[in-house]
């Protein structure tokens, strides 16, 4: 069985071709969606999984890995966004999306080694349901936030909540290989 930072890294390669892949059909569009937009579409895409996860059944073919790299993508998406909020280009170059893509990427990786470190890949007796309801959670919570205009008082900030669903992603995908 491979390793946890070889499942990852596969995991996000393939997340990351088919990101760098749309972005050369259509150019940085997402630089348009403000945070509550962007929020919204992680929300269909996690509420789609558990909707087929309770249904057992789905009318649409676009299967559950889909959602699941749609998530980590707009999650990373998010990230870049919060990175470049001072920068008001629509069209960033290929090659510097791609870098920022890679930085957020190895940064949510460091954090779930980390994590996994301490919590001794708990992940892996995990249900994928319960993985769908925390990436949900984390929505519900950045949610919040947007709504305080992304203000906290103890809490970790939207960045943080984007990573932590970019990692249930992936473990939702290495859990579905």
């Amino acid at each position: 069985m491979q390793n946890t930072s070889q499942q990852y890294d596969q995991a996000i390669n393939k997340c990351k071709d088919i990101f760098l892949k749309k972005m050369k059909d259509y150019g940085t569009a997402w630089r348009n969606l403000r945070p509550t937009s962007l929020t919204d579409q992680i929300f269909i895409k996690a509420q789609r999984i558990k909707s087929i996860e309770e249904k057992g059944t789905q009318k649409v073919n676009d299967d559950i890995k889909g959602e699941y790299v749609g998530i980590i993508n707009y999650c990373i998406i998010g990230l870049i966004q919060l990175e470049l909020k001072d920068d008001i280009r629509l069209d960033i170059p290929y090659e510097e999306v791609a870098v920022l893509y890679e930085k957020n990427a190895s940064k949510t990786k460091q954090l779930m080694l980390d994590k996994n470190h301490d919590y001794g890949e708990a992940w892996r007796d995990m249900r994928i349901s319960s993985l769908t309801d925390l990436i949900l959670m984390k929505i519900f919570r950045v949610k919040q936030i947007e709504d305080n205009k992304g203000e906290t008082i103890i809490s970790e900030g939207v960045d943080a909540n984007y990573m932590d669903m970019i990692n249930y992603s992936v473990f939702a995908l290495i859990k579905l290989s």
